[in-house]
């Protein structure tokens, strides 16, 4: 078994390297390649990425900045392990719980983990990300009969099998309704273990704004939907 990690990066010059380090630093018990895809960076990720290419397994970089959901659908071009998990390029998820989201799928008990930052309690994350979540996640969970406690989780891990099964055409932040809407419309069971959390102030490089919510409702009506 082989691990892809794909880390999807737009204008990051003050974490990538430590990023990039922690994920390195990680033993998940199986081989593991990094596929670094720079989503057109405007400061100096690229060249962070450059002096960092012989650590890294496949670093692309795109010429203008398509979001995270095209970044991630590049990423998967190129990863060639039976498992795939996402990881930002931020500093607030922690690649020691790599091991625990891969658990399930290692024992062979699941085929797909979210890492669920509400599953244990988390009180760095303010109120007005709560509700948006539990918004987003009960909503995705009456329209696709799911259980799920974070739809909007970074951390998800795949056996690269399901999602050979789906087309993806995300541009941004819809990667994670997208993704959901159609696995969850395949009769898929999605598993979620709980992880560590630390949140970022949009004065310290969050991208998610208001608008990308109104974006994952309308993706997640659109697929339940149009299939």
């Amino acid at each position: 078994m082989k691990l892809s990690v794909i880390i999807p990066v737009y204008n990051e010059e003050s974490t990538i390297r430590h990023v990039l380090e922690r994920v390195r630093a990680v033993d998940v018990g199986m081989p593991m390649e990094l596929i670094v895809v720079d989503d057109g960076s405007t400061d100096r990720t690229a060249e962070t990425l450059r002096s960092e290419a012989t650590n890294v397994s496949i670093v692309h970089f795109s010429r203008v900045n398509s979001g995270k959901g095209t970044a991630i659908r590049v990423g998967l071009t190129y990863a060639s392990g039976d498992v795939v998990i996402i990881q930002d390029a931020d500093l607030e998820l922690d690649p020691q719980d790599f091991r625990q989201v891969l658990k399930p799928i290692v024992d062979g008990k699941a085929e797909i983990v979210y890492g669920s930052r509400f599953l244990t309690p988390a009180p760095g994350i303010s109120l007005k990300t709560r509700v948006a979540n539990r918004l987003l996640t009960a909503l995705t969970n009456l329209l696709y009969r799911s259980r799920l406690t974070d739809m909007e989780t970074a951390y998800k891990a795949f056996r690269r099998s399901v999602l050979d099964d789906i087309r993806l055409s995300c541009r941004r932040f819809d990667f994670e309704p997208e993704v959901t809407a159609k696995l969850l419309r395949r009769g898929h069971t999605i598993a979620e273990v709980p992880i560590s959390y630390r949140p970022r102030s949009s004065a310290e490089g969050k991208k998610i704004r208001f608008s990308d919510g109104l974006v994952a409702i309308w993706t997640l009506l659109k697929y339940r939907i149009a299939g």
